[in-house]
């Protein structure tokens, strides 16, 4: 039955993912609360899980001509360097650590959409006044 659970919890993750949220922002919540899964192995589920996603969305994109090349050779190889040293680093830190971390990023993101929305709205409604003739 837990298998299932999981699969579940995948499946949200992966779905999530795949509309441009972060599977990652919902997978590890899940992973960790529902699921009783430590913090750790979460984070590593996702990345793992994050693999396959990124090669599959990367090859659609650059299909689509979505995908700029110009600039990547220099962006690439410092993220992957980035990524491998976090990951180290991840691995050695206690699990209460990470959690409050990402805790933190969760925040600090929903912030940055609040305040992305925000100003959405406004332009709307600017716009709209100014259509209307009342600016």
């Amino acid at each position: 039955m837990a298998f299932y659970f999981y699969l579940v919890c995948g499946v949200l993750g992966g779905v999530l993912g795949g509309m441009g949220m972060g599977g990652g922002t919902v997978l590890i919540p899940l992973l960790t609360l529902l699921c009783g899964v430590e913090q750790g192995v979460a984070q590593g589920v996702n990345l793992l899980s994050f693999l396959p996603m990124s090669v599959l969305a990367l090859s659609v994109h650059a299909k689509n001509g979505l995908l700029k090349k110009r600039g990547l050779a220099l962006f690439v190889p410092p993220a992957l360097a980035c990524s491998v040293a976090a990951s180290f680093l991840a691995a050695r830190l206690p699990s209460v650590v990470l959690r409050r971390a990402f805790g933190v990023f969760l925040v600090a993101l929903s912030l940055f959409q609040f305040r992305a929305a925000f100003r959405a709205f406004r332009a709307r409604k600017a716009k709209a006044l100014y259509k209307n003739g009342r600016v």
